[in-house]
C-alpha cells in the first residue's frame, strides 16, 4: 500500500470535521513511518483555499499553533489554515532529522532525506488532497528552527513565511540567511524570536538580526522580537501569537495607526492602498477576500480628508459589488459626481441611493439632504 493511500485512508477515517488527528505517514524517502498531526478548520470546504502551516517539534508546538490559529481566525485576524505537525521527540529524532555538518553547515545525509520528505512527500500530498493556498508557513524551535532556513536556498522558497524561534544556527548560517533573504525575489515574511538569557548562539543571532535589518527590500517583511522574561523553554510559546500578528497584519482591518501612517501620509491615490492591500491578500493566499466595511470607511474618510475625489468613483464600484443591496455604492458615486462638478448626474444618483437599504452611518435622510442641497444650489 502506498504512503499516499495510507495517509488518505487514515484521514478519511476521521474526516476533516474532526479537526485534529495524529496519524502515521509512511515515507518512501526516509524509509520510515512518521507520526504526523493534522488540523483542519471545522467548516473546511473545497470552495475555499487554506494557507498551510508546517510545524516541526509537533509534540511541543503543534497544539499551541492550532490554538492560536483558531483564536485568530475566529476573530478575523488571519484566514483559516490547515496545519500539519511532524513529531520528532521519540528517540531524539529532531536532532537526526535536522542535524548539520559542522564544517559546511549543510544538512547531514539524514537531514537531506528529511528535507525531501517535507518538500516532496508530505506537502505535495496535502496539496493534491486538499485545497491549499499558495501561502505556506514554517515554524521551528532551536535545531528545527535552523532547519527551516534550508528552504530559503532554492531558486524560489517553498515557504512564504518563517517563524524561527531561538535557533541553533548551523555553520555560517548567520551570514548565509541575510544574503539569501536579500537575493530572493518573492514576498517573504521572516520572524526571528529570541530570549534574553544567554545561549551559545546568542551573539550570532544578534549579528544576523543586524544584517537582516539592514536589508532594504519591499518584498522582505522582517520581524525581530526579543523577550526579557521567557527562558529558552518558554520562549517557544511567546513567539507564535506575535508571529501571527506580524505575518497576517495585512489580513486584518485597517487600524487607526495604519490609516494615519500609510494612507494619509502617502502621496499616491487613496484607492491604490486598498487595491494593493487586497491584491496582495489574493496573490499570497490564493483567494479574493471580501473588502471589510471598516476598510471601506477608512478609505472613504481619507478620500474626503485628502480631497482625493477621483478615488471615490472606484470605491463606489467596490461598494456596489460588496454591498449590492445597500445605498453605499450609489451614495459615494453621488458624492463623487457632486464634487467633480456633475450636479444633475449627482442628483439622479442620490435618488438611486435613497431607494436602497441604509448601512452603517449612511441613512435615507442623508440622501434626501444631498438632493435638497442640490435643488437649492442648482434649481432642479
Amino acid at each position: 500500500m502506498t504512503k499516499k493511500l495510507i495517509a488518505f485512508l487514515t484521514l478519511l477515517s476521521f474526516g476533516v470535521n474532526a479537526q485534529v488527528k495524529q496519524e502515521i505517514f509512511e515515507s518512501f524517502r526516509l524509509q520510515e513511518r512518521r507520526d504526523v498531526s493534522y488540523y483542519f478548520p471545522e467548516d473546511y470546504t473545497d470552495d475555499k483555499k487554506y494557507p498551510l502551516i508546517v510545524v516541526l517539534d509537533a509534540e511541543y508546538l503543534f497544539d499551541n499553533v492550532v490554538a492560536n490559529a483558531k483564536f485568530y481566525s475566529t476573530h478575523n485576524r488571519m484566514p483559516e489554515a490547515i496545519i500539519v505537525g511532524v513529531h520528532q521527540s521519540k528517540n531524539d529524532l529532531r536532532w537526526e532529522d535536522c542535524d548539520f555538518e559542522q564544517t559546511t553547515g549543510l544538512p547531514t545525509e539524514k537531514g537531506k532525506l528529511f528535507y525531501e520528505f517535507l518538500g516532496t512527500e508530505l506537502i505535495p500530498y496535502l496539496e493534491t488532497s486538499y485545497n491549499i493556498a499558495p501561502f505556506k508557513m514554517f515554524i521551528g524551535y532551536d535545531i528545527t528552527a535552523n532547519f527551516g532556513n534550508y528552504f530559503l536556498f532554492k531558486d524560489r522558497s517553498l515557504f512564504n513565511a518563517y517563524l524561527t524561534i531561538s535557533p541553533v544556527l548551523a555553520t555560517e548560517m548567520d551570514s548565509r540567511i541575510p544574503a539569501r533573504l536579500s537575493a530572493l525575489n518573492q514576498e517573504i515574511f521572516y520572524n526571528l524570536v529570541l530570549e534574553k538569557d544567554p545561549t551559545d548562539d546568542r551573539q550570532k543571532i544578534l549579528q544576523m538580526n543586524t544584517a537582516i535589518s539592514s536589508i532594504q527590500k519591499e518584498n522582505l517583511h522582517y520581524f525581530f522580537d526579543q523577550y526579557d522574561e521567557p527562558d529558552h523553554i518558554s520562549i517557544a510559546a511567546y513567539g507564535i501569537s506575535k508571529a501571527f500578528d506580524n505575518i497576517f497584519k495585512l489580513f486584518r482591518p485597517i487600524s487607526p495607526k495604519e490609516y494615519k501612517e500609510h494612507i494619509l501620509a502617502s502621496n499616491e491615490p487613496v484607492i491604490d492602498y486598498l487595491d494593493s492591500k487586497y491584491g496582495m491578500i489574493e496573490e499570497l493566499l490564493g483567494f479574493e477576500k471580501e473588502v471589510e466595511l471598516n476598510d471601506i470607511m477608512a478609505i472613504y474618510a481619507a478620500c474626503l480628508k485628502k480631497e482625493d475625489y477621483e478615488s471615490l468613483k472606484p470605491l463606489s464600484d467596490i461598494c456596489k459589488k460588496q454591498f449590492p443591496e445597500t445605498m453605499m455604492g450609489f451614495y459615494f458615486e453621488g458624492e463623487y459626481l457632486e464634487l467633480v462638478g456633475e450636479p444633475k448626474k449627482a442628483f439622479k444618483t442620490f435618488e438611486k441611493a435613497f431607494q436602497m437599504n441604509e448601512i452603517d452611518f449612511l441613512t435615507k435622510d442623508m440622501a434626501l439632504d444631498k438632493m435638497d442641497a442640490l435643488k437649492t444650489d442648482f434649481g432642479f
